[in-house]
Order: C-alpha cells, then structure tokens, then sequence
C-alpha cells in the first residue's frame, strides 16, 4: 500500500482568543431555586445513614414521627445560604464577600440597601431559621435537619436496648448520642455525626 507524504509548514496564529463569560446575576429570592439540596436519607453518608435509620426505627417503634427537612447540601448551597445571612444582618459589605467557583452571582447592587434586601428576601426564602455555616456537615453528608413529634411520654429504646422514658423531647439527644446521631442544641432540626 503506498502511503502519501506532505511536508507541513508551521504557521503562526496571532489572532486572539475569544472566551466568553457570562455576565453575573444579581443577588436575590430566585437563586433559592438554584444548587437545590436533599431530603432523603439515602442521600447521606452510607456509615451515617445507618445510624439514622436505626434511630429513626427506634422513634417510629415507640409511637412518634419524623418530618425531614434537609439532608445533604451542595457546598454552592452552603455558599449563598451563609454569605445571605451574613449580608441581611450587616455581618458583612456585599462587596467583601468571596466569589465561588461555580456560583456566577453578584452580590453588589446599585445601593446597599438593595443589596441587603436581596439578601433578607433569599434567607426568607430558604426558610433559615440558625445561621448556617460555610463548611457544614450538611456538605460532607453527615447531618440531618428532622423535626420529631410524638415522643412526649412516649418510651424509647436506646442503642443498647435500655428503655428510657421522654418526658420532654429533649430526653431524646441523649438517646440519639447512643446511637451516633448527635444534637445541636441550639439548632432545633439539626443532628449530626459530631453534634455540630
């Protein structure tokens, strides 16, 4: 088989790049739509995940019931959830806040006021009720946001098997403890792998 040969000249391209990037978007109530989080339980960390079901299975034997409201959280979601608090309570100037890979929006309005408005209307919109942390255990899959009823007067097993009486809901944390699903007291949904 004959093969053809051609002698290649190389040849300078000054012409420049053209990249295009996009224009970034005002802060406000719709990127709470955006990066959404979980609910479900699978989504958690497999070791975690056990954990939990074998809590929850413990609550749901002794009469009560779970409501979840927040597992896993995209690390984006973390981002605009915690710089949105921190901008509606004055915490922090629009314009100091750090950009994220990923997350295209902008922060500064025409006045500060409107900034902040923007911010107060995606913390509303979020339904954020504890400042949420940056790096958080939502992001790593080790935390739970539930809101559990039906325990008062209730008796409940702990992981060893010891019953132990609710006579007030926060007679659970300590249940919890026993089976590695820890309580973040002054956060009310929250549990977590490590309590924060």
């Amino acid at each position: 088989m004959a093969t053809a040969q051609a002698a290649l000249t190389p040849v300078a391209n000054t012409a420049p790049a053209v990249a295009s990037i996009p224009a970034k978007e005002l802060s406000g109530a719709q990127w709470v739509a955006r990066f959404p989080g979980s609910k479900a339980i699978t989504d958690l960390a497999a070791t975690f995940q056990a954990k939990v079901n074998l809590f929850f299975g413990a609550i749901t034997t002794a009469g009560g019931s779970t409501d979840v409201s927040a597992t896993y959280r995209p690390a984006e979601r973390a981002y605009l959830m915690h710089y949105a608090v921190k901008l509606s309570k004055g915490e922090i100037a629009a314009a100091d806040i750090p950009s994220m890979d990923g997350v295209n929006i902008q922060w500064v309005h025409p006045t500060a006021a409107d900034s902040t408005a923007a911010a107060t209307a995606m913390v509303s919109g979020y339904g954020i009720a504890f400042p949420p942390a940056l790096v958080t255990n939502h992001s790593k899959k080790t935390a739970i946001d539930v809101t559990i009823t039906n325990m008062v007067g209730k008796t409940i097993k702990n992981a060893s098997g010891t019953d132990v009486v609710i006579n007030a809901l926060a007679d659970l944390n300590a249940v919890g403890a026993t089976y590695g699903v820890i309580k973040l007291v002054n956060d009310p949904p929250h549990w977590s792998e490590d309590g924060h």
